[in-house]
């Protein structure tokens, strides 16, 4: 039985081989599991027309079969960042980045966006989730991507993120476009009132996109709201969360004050981004839950080295941050509260997202559990586990290789030797 299986198996390749493009066989002297979290010794990932074929530690290259051997490397399913902001990113002029959103058209947006998406996919984020972008830039970048028209990584978008008026999420501005204050409604994600509420998700949805995200708390870049007021009530919260779980899209709540964020898991959200000033007790609502932490480490670091340039409200807010969050991550992992890797990125440059893993380190986060929070974990949350996050046959051809051995040197994350998007190299 086990000779025939291995023949069908055999067969069923050759079959492949015979209907589609060559394959590709790529080797290195370690490969990451991430369907258990450990290290493999040396491996060999077949690839296909965008697809896995096969893993092993023996597999063998079919005949006609390019062969791409890494050496000491190690093999990684592609990296997933939870949170990005895939069209924006602040400069170290904060008065010129204030500027130029109020003078940036939608084109502009797309532009700078896919720019920003071909320096993500390069350095081995081949998923993102874009958690707040105007005019629906996200959506727009995920089909040009899709239809391979744009280089870039697989993107959940959100559109606009909600926000109650005069919140975090609320960008509207008293200069620059004379109606950009009066145009600002549930369309752009901006509401009062259950009610306002469920047509502004009704309306993300109607432009296609995958996620909604909506402000809890204020936020440490807008200067008049506290990090700890809660901005929207809990019947809003709920008629937020239920009428995306009713179209089957999953919600995400920026939250850095624990009063905010534990009426957001009340109401159900599926993750807490951030999360800067959750206490043990919230933490373990998470926890008890299921609720998923996407903790933006490199966010909290990122805001403090800059906070000499920012306005005095802000720049408050940002040295105060980095202590508590990490505080805060370190004791939601030593509870066992679920993670998703997540980096804010938009806020730090694009690219550096791998940063991230590094800084979790520092609080005391095992390599192995990092690169989880990337892989399978965070395709979990959202909602791509099928199609990506781990190396397995019948899976995207989502591939990163770092030199060495990843799991004694994590910060070899951040220079990717190798990355294969959905079957297509990005660099080698």
């Amino acid at each position: 039985m086990i000779r025939q299986a291995a023949a069908f198996v055999s067969l069923a390749l050759a079959c492949a081989f015979a209907l589609a493009g060559p394959p590709v066989a790529i080797r290195a002297s370690h490969l990451f599991d991430a369907t258990t979290g450990t290290l493999r010794g040396a491996s060999t990932v077949l690839v296909q027309d965008g697809k896995i074929l096969a893993v092993g530690s023996d597999l063998a290259a079919p005949a006609g079969a390019e062969v791409i051997d890494l050496g000491e490397a190690t093999l990684l399913p592609g990296f997933i960042d939870a949170h990005v902001h895939i069209d924006d990113e602040d400069t170290d002029n904060p008065y010129r980045h204030f500027h130029d959103n109020l003078l940036d058209t939608a084109a502009d947006r797309a532009l700078h966006g896919a720019r920003f998406a071909r320096k993500t996919v390069a350095a081995g984020f081949t998923t993102v989730r874009a958690v707040g972008s105007e005019e629906f830039v996200d959506v727009a970048l995920r089909r040009a991507i899709a239809a391979g028209d744009v280089p870039g990584p697989r993107i959940i978008g959100a559109g606009y993120a909600l926000g109650s008026p005069g919140s975090h999420c609320d960008t509207s501005f008293p200069s620059g476009k004379a109606d950009n204050i009066a145009a600002r409604g549930p369309l752009q994600g901006i509401c009062t009132g259950a009610d306002q509420c469920r047509e502004a998700v009704r309306l993300q949805m109607k432009f296609g996109v995958d996620v909604i995200k909506f402000c809890a708390s204020g936020g440490v870049l807008s200067e008049s709201d506290p990090l700890e007021a809660a901005q929207f009530t809990p019947a809003e919260m709920a008629a937020i969360v239920s009428e995306a779980h009713t179209w089957g899209r999953k919600v995400a709540a920026h939250a850095h004050g624990d009063h905010a964020a534990r009426l957001a898991v009340e109401a159900g959200v599926d993750s807490i981004e951030h999360g800067t000033l959750l206490t043990t007790d919230t933490l373990q609502l998470m926890k008890s839950k299921g609720t998923v932490l996407v903790p933006t480490r490199l966010a909290a670091v990122w805001v403090d080295q800059q906070a000499d340039t920012f306005p005095p409200a802000i720049a408050v807010k940002a040295r105060a941050v980095k202590k508590a969050h990490g505080e805060m991550v370190a004791n939601a992992y030593r509870l066992g509260v679920p993670m998703a890797f997540g980096t804010d990125t938009g806020v730090s440059p694009h690219g550096m997202n791998a940063r991230e893993f590094g800084l979790l380190a520092d609080l005391g986060i095992p390599p192995a559990a990092a690169l989880l929070a990337a892989t399978r974990d965070a395709a979990r949350l959202l909602g791509v586990d099928k199609e990506t996050g781990t190396l397995e046959a019948g899976k995207s051809a989502d591939i990163v290789a770092v030199a060495g051995n990843v799991l004694t040197d994590i910060r070899a994350t951040e220079h990717p030797v190798f990355v294969m998007a959905r079957g297509i190299r990005v660099t080698n």
